[in-house]
């Protein structure tokens, strides 16, 4: 399995100081959320015109991949006019993956709105993923769904997936989010999702009064080996991706300390371990 991380880790850093960091540190790969606070990354010098060759070529000489581009889009919408407008931003974000090679966007189903029902917004989310997923396969980008949300659970994702019924559309997996959540463990939820998982997302925490706390990879309560065991038996060669929340968790440990210290973890522990 390759690494990388989410930019969540370091949302006001530039694109070089993201790629200096992933290289020294050893990752074979970026996942994009935020650059330099910006979140519609398209919106960026470094992700348009000619400066998107430029972008490559830096990635290409610090060896490293664009793993996913992070969307905040969201499906859940009982208008269809906002969940049209999170396709076209999904549109947008798809145009820069594709440039930048990446084999997919993550997207969120997510959360019930009031007056609405389980049924009607999964059946919103199947359709409006699919509409995004045939707009983007042209590109040769898939749409990932994120479990998250109201749909955070392997079974509720799988039944998105069900109803979209699209090989285009994925699933990037937080084994955290489904554990923290419902109390899944990470054996149940990859035997749920199976092949549908393109991407998965990886952290550490511990339990406190106050809920949970982010912690240090290794320093907390997440079943790494039932993890392993479970990736290991569906084969999984595609990317685990740190996500260290520092953008929504400012008291976190700065990126400096806490990416080198995954990656240094996932050689020594994970791998080898």
């Amino acid at each position: 399995m390759k690494i990388s991380f989410s930019t969540l880790a370091c949302p006001d850093w530039s694109l070089p100081q993201i790629m200096h960091i992933a290289a020294n540190a050893g990752y074979d790969g970026i996942e994009l959320r935020f650059v330099e606070g910006e979140d519609s990354l398209w919106r960026l010098a470094a992700f348009s015109g000619k400066q998107m060759a430029v972008t490559r070529r830096a990635l290409l000489d610090h060896g490293l991949t664009i793993t996913c581009v992070d969307t905040s889009c969201r499906f859940h919408f009982p208008e269809a006019s906002k969940r049209e407008a999170a396709i076209v931003e999904g549109e947008r974000m798809s145009d820069m993956a594709a440039e930048l090679g990446a084999p997919g966007i993550r997207v969120f189903g997510d959360t019930i709105q009031p007056g609405a029902d389980r049924n009607s917004t999964r059946t919103w989310i199947a359709e409006s993923i699919q509409d995004l997923a045939d707009r983007t396969a042209k590109k040769g980008v898939q749409v990932w769904l994120e479990t998250h949300g109201d749909f955070v659970a392997a079974g509720e994702t799988a039944a998105i997936l069900g109803e979209c019924g699209s090989p285009r559309v994925g699933v990037v997996w937080d084994p955290v989010n489904s554990l923290v959540a419902n109390g899944e463990s990470p054996v149940q939820g990859a035997a749920l999702l199976g092949s549908a998982i393109r991407h998965v997302h990886v952290k550490d925490f511990r339990h406190t009064t106050n809920g949970i706390q982010y912690v240090r990879t290794g320093e907390g309560v997440f079943p790494w080996h039932d993890l392993s065991h479970a990736l290991k038996q569906l084969q999984y060669d595609c990317f685990l991706s740190f996500e260290w929340e520092r953008k929504w968790h400012p008291e976190l440990e700065d990126a400096a300390i806490a990416v080198p210290h995954f990656a240094k973890w996932f050689c020594k522990e994970f791998v080898d371990g």
